[in-house]
């Protein structure tokens, strides 16, 4: 496990605040899952917390965005955003075509009273998290 830096701008915690309670333990489960690996990940050294959009959303020196959030207008889901010019949501269709659900080519959607499948999830985010060290592997090292 790396000696991870976390830089947390303090404005996220507020749209943490800002979710109905059970959506706040579903998305506070995902940013969990995400400093967890980030954490659990050699090449990451240090992981930005910040607001892209309006969104919590996790910075890696080599890496792809994240972004998690939960919209009033789809109460029953929160998802996981990637940024859709990269491979990653494209790859993760391949792989894990029966796992999740998706949006396009820039998230994965987790059913609000679903339970979400840690291992594959955290195979994502190690490839977010690196993208720009893997994203010349087929099925970027996955």
């Amino acid at each position: 496990m790396s000696a991870l830096h976390i830089i947390t701008n303090p404005k996220v915690e507020s749209v943490y605040l800002g979710y109905p309670e059970p959506v706040r333990k579903k998305v506070d489960s995902l940013r969990n899952l995400i400093i967890e690996t980030a954490k659990e990940t050699e090449e990451v050294s240090s992981l930005e917390e910040t607001l892209k959009w309006g969104e919590p959303s996790f910075i890696t020196k080599k890496g792809s965005t994240i972004r998690i959030d939960w919209k009033e207008k789809q109460p029953n889901q929160y998802a996981m955003y990637f940024q859709c010019t990269s491979k990653l949501v494209t790859t993760f269709r391949v792989l894990y075509k029966d796992t999740f659900q998706f949006e396009g080519n820039r998230a994965i959607i987790f059913p609000i009273n679903s339970i979400i499948p840690k291992k594959e999830v955290k195979k994502c985010i190690k490839a977010a998290l690196i993208y720009h060290t893997i994203k010349h592997l087929p099925t970027l090292g996955i």
